[in-house]
Parts: C-alpha cells; structure tokens; sequence
C-alpha cells in the first residue's frame, strides 16, 4: 500500500524536532508500507529560520528516516482570517499535491490535524479520486469556535473523509457528536518509543543533568500555551512553596514564554522556577527519570504523548481529569484532579513530594510505535477496500490522471 500523508506537523530543516509522535508514527509506518509526506512550512517560519541560518533546499525535498518529504511553502496572513486558512493551504500545496501524486500513484492520503490541513487534504483528494484518512489528535477538535468558518470547514473536513482516526475513546465521542458516522470512527492509541522511554536510575540521571540529588522536582513538559495550564501550575507551585522545599522545571516554548517568566516572578517563583525552553528528545528520558512528579494541568487533551512517555519511563504524574487521560492513568502511578484547581492541584502534587520514590519503576508498559503503526495500517487497508468496492473500475496505475474536480468548492465553505 502507498500511503501519501499531508501534515504540516512534521519534523522539516527549519524546524527538525517538530511533532515527534507524527515522525515515529510514519516511521514504523514506513517499515510495513510504501510512504511519502507532503509537509507544508509556514512562510512566516521559513523567514524566521532564514536570519539564523536554517534552509529548505531549493527543490523543497529532504529525507526523514529514509521517507522522501516535499516541504511546499505554506502561505496565509498571519493571525487573521483563520477561517481561511484551508483554501490558503489548499492554494498553496495544490500544485506540488499534483506532481506528487502522479510521480507516487497513493493509494490512500492520510493527514494528521483536521483544519487547515485535513480541509485541505480532503479536497485535494476527492478531486484526484482518492480515498482519504483525517486524524483527530487534541486541539483540532476540542478547542474549536462556536461558530464561523474554521467551525465549518472543520466539521466538513470530518465529515466528508472516507475515514476518521481518534486518539482516544473520548475523542471518538466527540466526533460522533460532531456528526461524524460512527462506522467511520476508529480510536487509534499513540504508541511510545519504548527503546528510548523506560525506567532508569534517578541518580544517573540527575547526575548527567547536573541537578541535585536530594532536591525534589516537579516537571512539566509541553507547549507553553494556554491550552496547557501552565498559569495553574504556577499558583499551585506559589501555594506549596511556603511549606515545601523543590523545584519546577517547564521544558517546552510557546508564545506564552515571557508570560509566564513575569508570572513567575510574580509569585515569588523565581528562584525556584527554570523555564528551560526546548529540549532534544534524546535528553527527555532523562528528565521523566530525574522527576519526582510530572504535571500536566491541561484544561483540554486528547492523549498526551508527555504523560505516556513519563509513564514508560516509570515516572508518577498528576494531571487533570479531562480528554483521553482517564484512560491512560492506568498506565503509571498517577493522580488525576479536576482542572482550573490550583488547590487541588498542590494538594496532589505534594503527595508526591512528601513520599518521594528511591528509584523510577513503570507499572504497566505503553503500547509500541509498532502496534500503533499496524493498527492505523489495518484502517487504511480497510478503507481502500471499500473504496475499490464502491467505485467504478479504475484506468491502470500508468495510465492515470490527476485532475481537478469540476466544483472549486467541494466542502462547505
């Protein structure tokens, strides 16, 4: 089977280590089946990367994990008009969508992300006659307006692919309630590198961080959005501070860095509060094992691929009860608090400061990339079945020809 994924959540020259959970999933994908990525960078990225020194090549192709990847330059008007922001990535891929699938004949597109990417993938392939597969995986779908045009195109994007992958059971619900047909919904679990992700010795660990040994740490690891309730750590951290001695680390960036610094320092927090920004995923094994407690404070997820890697790693986490991470919290020693709670939060967290574990010990094991890999193959392969069953018969792999569809407006607008 030849799989084209669309996805501008891939990792590129000017941005390598963005969304590794979609680089293994197409990894381990690759191993059983024919893959090509059309990865879109944002222009306003590209600018950005260019003053220090990063590059696409001229030809906007590269190689990730032995995948060919096309990085077509994605242009829209930043922080306005996000409504439509699908027809700019439409316009803007449409023609290296094209070329691509003529030079690699898919049988299938997939894209992880429902708008703008999944809109557009959905459109691009109804017109070259192909079946197509959106994946659900968090903000997408849970955080969406109320109304408007990003609403709309969205729930025509799901609506209107062959097939919709959810992260979770409770990501499922939503898109039924969304007005997705159930048959077309399959929950699809994450999987964790669990080569790199599984217990270690604390000690080491800290050692090859240069962090104390008998200090307590909290860690949060995730995007510094408002999505992710870093402000409720924070208050919560302010209220254990006064009783507790520790630590809190935050690893990851977004555009609420300085917000947070100042929040921080607000609180008193300064001296205890390292805001440590990105770091390589090869150092990340090392903070889950050097953590007395991983907190994730989200007002909204899907399945955090932190907690699941923490997990492996044999690290406990509190977390808020909210998306898919009920049904994860089995999977390590955890605690879950409702959201938005910045008391219940401490609370929960100084459990763990008080009783802290001499060493990092999993409970229950993470599925594999692999078995995740083979799930979602076994959806696709399902699809372009019934495809091949409802169509009219098809000219030879040589002989076909992309075109466009005769109706520019295929989706709600």
């Amino acid at each position: 089977m030849r799989i084209l994924t669309v996805t501008s959540l891939y990792p590129s020259p000017v941005q390598p280590g963005l969304a590794n959970h979609n680089r293994q999933l197409l990894k381990h994908l690759a191993r059983m089946h024919e893959v090509r990525v059309l990865a879109p960078v944002p222009w306003t990225r590209e600018f950005k990367a260019k003053k220090h020194g990063f590059r696409i090549p001229t030809n906007r192709r590269a190689s990730c994990d032995g995948i060919a990847v096309v990085h077509p330059r994605y242009y829209f008007p930043p922080k306005v008009a996000r409504g439509s922001y699908g027809w700019f990535y439409y316009r803007s891929i449409r023609r290296a969508f094209v070329r691509t699938v003529a030079e690699f004949q898919p049988d299938l597109v997939y894209s992880p992300w429902a708008y703008p990417d999944g809109w557009a993938a959905v459109k691009l392939s109804h017109e070259a006659e192909l079946p197509v597969v959106l994946q659900a995986m968090g903000s997408d779908v849970l955080c969406l307006p109320t109304r408007g045009r990003q609403l709309s195109r969205t729930l025509a994007a799901l609506r209107n692919a062959d097939a919709v992958s959810a992260v979770s059971g409770d990501m499922s619900r939503r898109l039924v309630e969304m007005g997705v047909l159930p048959q077309k919904v399959r929950v699809v679990y994450r999987g964790v590198d669990c080569e790199r992700f599984q217990p270690g010795s604390r000690r080491e660990a800290r050692t090859r961080l240069g962090l104390p040994q008998d200090m307590p740490l909290v860690l949060f690891v995730g995007g510094l959005q408002a999505v992710k309730g870093i402000d409720v750590l924070l208050e919560a951290c302010a209220r254990l501070a006064a009783r507790n001695d520790f630590n809190c680390v935050i690893v990851g960036d977004g555009p609420l860095r300085s917000h947070l610094q100042r929040r921080a320092q607000d609180l008193g927090l300064h001296h205890s509060t390292r805001f440590l920004g990105t770091v390589a995923n090869d150092q990340l094994p090392d903070w889950y094992r050097s953590a007395t407690v991983m907190v994730l404070p989200s007002h909204s997820e899907g399945i955090p691929n932190v907690l699941l890697e923490a997990a492996a790693c044999g690290t406990p986490f509190v977390a808020s009860s909210v998306g898919g991470i009920p049904e994860i919290a089995h999977l390590g020693v955890s605690h879950l608090v409702r959201p938005a709670r910045p008391a219940l939060l401490a609370d929960a967290i100084e459990r763990f400061l008080a009783a802290e574990p001499p060493e990092c010990a999993a409970t229950a094991s993470p599925r594999s990339w692999d078995a995740s890999a083979a799930e979602i193959a076994d959806l696709f392969e399902e699809v372009v079945r019934r495809k091949n069953r409802t169509q009219k018969p098809l000219l030879s792999r040589h002989e076909t020809k992309v075109t466009a569809a005769r109706d520019p407006e295929l989706l709600v607008r």
